[in-house]
């Protein structure tokens, strides 16, 4: 691949000299150890067995947690630099990283006590996947529909109920699972609680087979009298919409870094063909219309990484990032699903194929408009920041 593709970029100037340089590393573990098994793992729809500890022991699973606790101590930038180096090799894997440290380790490092802390993001950067379990046959778009139940009993809490699309369902090891302890109290009944794999009555039910990043597992999971101590509780008693909503935006930015690094990945996959294919004698990327294309894309892809470095930079300041977030995945996911369709474009009928990774980005990049908050949710969460 042209290196100047990667390089040469804009965005560059944003990042520390240690940012680069990590950013290089994992970059160089992605081109080494993903590029190879991507299209195996999306053939057989799961992750290749050895890769998971192979995260851990780069350090990528637990970037925020303190290195009191094994974890790398960096910051919520950090994290979704990781996610858009190794998306652009293989965004199923991102998601998976993405899941771990902008959803899960944020949610247990802002709501858990001490004690919670010690115990799960220990575990967390170590050896255990974590997943986020809000999701369920009735509530997408309205989250909080939410028909899971959990009901006190003595010191206990009994959940019973069902999840759907769940992220790392079959990797995790340790669950954050919201269900509601009133349903008449609409959010202010939902609570999150943390579940941990092999819990009595908790299994993991059907693995879904989807369009696009399949070799992460999306699963259904079922709570049957699933008892958990009132040390489970994440947060207060009924303040699981909190835990939800505050976490979900900091994970928008995250999967705004995984399309972004989709974008790229395709992109450069197709400078180098087009530079190798010819026809009527020359090289397609000597043609002016196939330039203007790339330097469309180009363009587009920086414009969302920017948004996204943006969002997170304002995190990381603790400043107010909600609108940033918004508008970072909901441009950074429909610019994918539009570089996609071009780099297919442009690979003819050989982007239609699987002789090529091509087709792989077009498929993975349609979920980034869905997940974690739909375009229309990005846009009714601009609109109403706007109006107020």
């Amino acid at each position: 691949m042209s290196s100047l593709s990667l390089d040469a970029r804009p965005a560059l100037s944003m990042l520390s000299e240690d940012e680069v340089l990590f950013r290089d590393a994992v970059r160089e573990f992605a081109e080494s150890e993903l590029s190879g098994r991507a299209m195996k793992m999306d053939q057989a729809q799961q992750m290749d067995a050895d890769l998971i500890p192979m995260l851990f022991e780069m350090g990528l699973m637990g970037i925020e947690i303190p290195e009191t606790l094994g974890g790398a101590e960096s910051t919520f930038f950090t994290s979704i630099l990781i996610v858009e180096e190794l998306s652009r090799v293989d965004p199923a894997v991102g998601v998976l990283v993405d899941v771990q440290n902008t959803l899960v380790i944020n949610a247990i490092k802002r709501w858990g006590t001490a004690e919670q802390q010690t115990e799960w993001l220990g575990q967390l950067a170590s050896d255990t996947v974590g997943a986020y379990a809000l999701s369920e046959a009735g509530s997408g778009s309205d989250a909080f529909a939410l028909s899971c139940r959990a009901e006190r009993d003595g010191d206990d809490w009994v959940i019973n109920g069902q999840k759907l699309w769940i992220t790392n369902g079959n990797e995790a090891g340790l669950f954050i699972v919201f269900a509601t302890i009133d349903p008449e109290a609409g959010y202010r009944g939902i609570t999150a609680f943390v579940v941990e794999e092999g819990a009595e009555g908790f299994t993991v039910g059907k693995k879904e087979d989807k369009l696009g990043i399949r070799a992460s597992s999306t699963t259904e999971l079922i709570f049957d009298n699933v008892r958990v101590s009132n040390d489970a509780v994440l947060g207060e008693v009924g303040k699981g919409y909190k835990v939800a909503i505050e976490t979900l935006n900091e994970g928008r930015i995250g999967i705004g870094a995984q399309m972004v690094g989709l974008a790229q990945g395709a992109l450069d996959h197709t400078l180098k063909y087009v530079q190798e294919r010819e026809q009527f004698g020359r090289p397609i990327g000597h043609f002016q219309g196939v330039q203007f294309q790339l330097a469309e894309m180009a363009t587009k892809i920086e414009a969302a990484r920017l948004l996204v470095y943006n969002a997170a930079r304002l995190k990381d300041a603790g400043e107010d990032f909600l609108m940033a977030a918004a508008q970072a995945k909901l441009y950074a996911s429909e610019m994918a699903q539009q570089v996609a369709s071009t780099c297919i474009d442009l690979y003819g009928g050989y982007g239609f194929t699987k002789e090529y990774p091509i087709e792989k980005y077009y498929r993975d990049a349609k979920i980034g408009t869905i997940y974690e908050g739909t375009s229309n949710m990005q846009k009714q969460t601009i609109a109403k920041m706007l109006l107020q």
